[in-house]
């Protein structure tokens, strides 16, 4: 049965391989040609209709059936009742199978979002748009939307159900007149962090009489990202004054031209685009910026996915989705104070087995590259986290902050911090272990994060400035697909 099997999926795929040539060369005859180009062979040779099906109630033997009633009816005097019936078989026959051939031509088909990066628990619209571009109507017209997720109109089992697999299928059906169009909106809801993809649709029609129809499914992806949840330092039972240590600088060799803190009398040597031109306008000679000395705080976040001491040993989903929900609250803090900022973690993104590392930087999509990052989080680890804040330490700057966010607490993982530490690298645990980090890790800054502390708690949901900042970020324009195009 194994084997029958095997050999059945390399014929499907030879048969694609081949369908995705001939849809190729038939494009190249047309460009050739000066013809045009049907967007059937475009999706075709982008592997994007991926399979393709026709159900028919038809019988092979109306047709011999209909020319038999006919004869008869002549032969029969020409009896109009056999003569009616036989061209009636004929004509709906050929009608349907027009009908059919024509259905899926100009057909258009666009998901749109109000926003595609939320939080868990926020709503999200989806649009489905469908169109009919030609002038032959469209009795019935269906598809069928593979969502990762049930939409909220849904029954709370078909809900529950969607949660535990993984899938739901949205079905709509239309009637459309020639050049019509048509939209309906339904709202998703993600209970889960994550990187969730929409898609493939199956769009389905056919004749008037239904009595031939024709399927296909299309390669019509969308991403939408779940940002994990992030909370405030002080929810966290962290302090949100200066929780990595004392960043205060009193003299620095560089200043930050975007924070003024006075002005002084111009000074021979004094930079012409440093001249405060206003003040110096009031005051009647030239007055000259003073800028605030240059802190230049970084922090390097470090996440550890491992939530055992070995990673055969499994993981713990809560004990994860709290270490990166506390990474996140870290990065959040880290740029509402105009640090640099960035984040690693030992944890692959979905379809990869390569690390998540994202520089730190200031840039101002940061915060959103981050929380990204840690959306695409899994449980499965590329390697150890020691090993990864060894390697990386070098590429972050001396006067940057080394922040280890980790659910275990290993000797392993103590003795990379206290090397860095011994090193002159500023090291700062956070451990979301069941107990305590141990003491006697000299000037090593620790905190423990229980699972009590009140963020954490069933039912309790927090927010911050930052979600709604990032509630305004700007979803991605839309892309139509035309399905197909006469």
């Amino acid at each position: 049965m194994t084997d029958n099997f095997h050999d059945i999926h390399l014929i499907v795929r030879e048969n694609t391989r081949e369908s995705r040539k001939q849809a190729r060369q038939n494009i190249m005859r047309a460009a050739v040609a000066g013809q045009g180009i049907d967007m059937n062979d475009v999706a075709r040779a982008r592997g994007l209709v991926l399979r393709e099906r026709e159900n028919s109630i038809f019988s092979d033997a109306w047709v011999p059936l209909a020319v038999l009633f006919i004869i008869i009816g002549f032969f029969a005097d020409r009896n109009s009742a056999l003569l009616a019936l036989g061209f009636a078989l004929l004509s709906i026959v050929w009608v349907s199978t027009i009908w059919k051939n024509l259905s899926l031509f100009g057909v258009t088909y666009e998901r749109e979002f109000d926003r595609t990066r939320v939080f868990p628990g926020e709503p999200i619209e989806l649009t489905v748009k469908v169109g009919n571009d030609k002038l032959l109507p469209l009795t019935w017209l269906q598809f069928r939307d593979e969502l990762p997720i049930a939409i909220e109109s849904e029954l709370a089992i078909s809900q529950v159900t969607s949660e535990i697999t993984g899938k739901y299928t949205l079905q709509n059906t239309f009637s459309l007149y020639g050049r019509e169009s048509s939209q309906r909106t339904v709202t998703l809801r993600f209970p889960k962090r994550g990187y969730y993809n929409l898609g493939p649709v199956s769009y389905e029609s056919g004749d008037i009489f239904t009595l031939f129809t024709i399927e296909r499914t299309h390669q019509h992806i969308d991403n939408l990202i779940v940002y994990p949840q992030i909370f405030p330092l002080e929810e966290l039972d962290l302090p949100p004054k200066e929780p990595f240590g004392d960043i205060r600088v009193h003299q620095s060799l560089f200043t930050d031209p975007i924070k003024t803190q006075g002005v002084r009398d111009y000074q021979y040597g004094d930079r012409f685009r440093d001249v405060h031109w206003k003040a110096s306008a009031r005051r009647g000679y030239l007055q000259t910026k003073v800028y605030d000395p240059s802190v230049g705080m970084t922090i390097a976040v470090f996440l550890n996915v491992a939530t055992m001491e070995k990673h055969w040993m499994g993981f713990d989903p809560e004990k994860l989705e709290r270490a990166i929900s506390v990474a996140g609250s870290i990065c959040n803090f880290g740029i509402q104070q105009d640090w640099g900022v960035g984040v690693y973690a030992n944890g692959s993104v979905p379809g990869s087995d390569q690390p998540i590392r994202v520089p730190p930087s200031r840039s101002p999509n940061q915060l959103g590259n981050t929380l990204e990052a840690l959306a695409a989080v899994t449980e499965f680890a590329t390697g150890s986290v020691e090993r990864m804040m060894l390697r990386e330490s070098p590429s972050i700057p001396w006067s940057g902050t080394i922040v280890l966010v980790t659910a275990v607490v290993t000797d392993e993982i103590l003795v990379a911090l206290v090397r860095l530490k011994e090193a002159g690298r500023r090291i700062v645990l956070l451990s979301l272990a069941d107990e305590p980090p141990p003491k006697g890790l000299g000037n090593l800054i620790t905190y423990h994060i229980p699972a009590t502390v009140p963020a954490f708690q069933k039912g309790v949901k927090s927010s911050s400035a930052t979600e709604a900042a990032l509630n305004a970020i700007p979803s991605p324009e839309p892309v139509a697909i035309e399905l197909e195009k006469a």
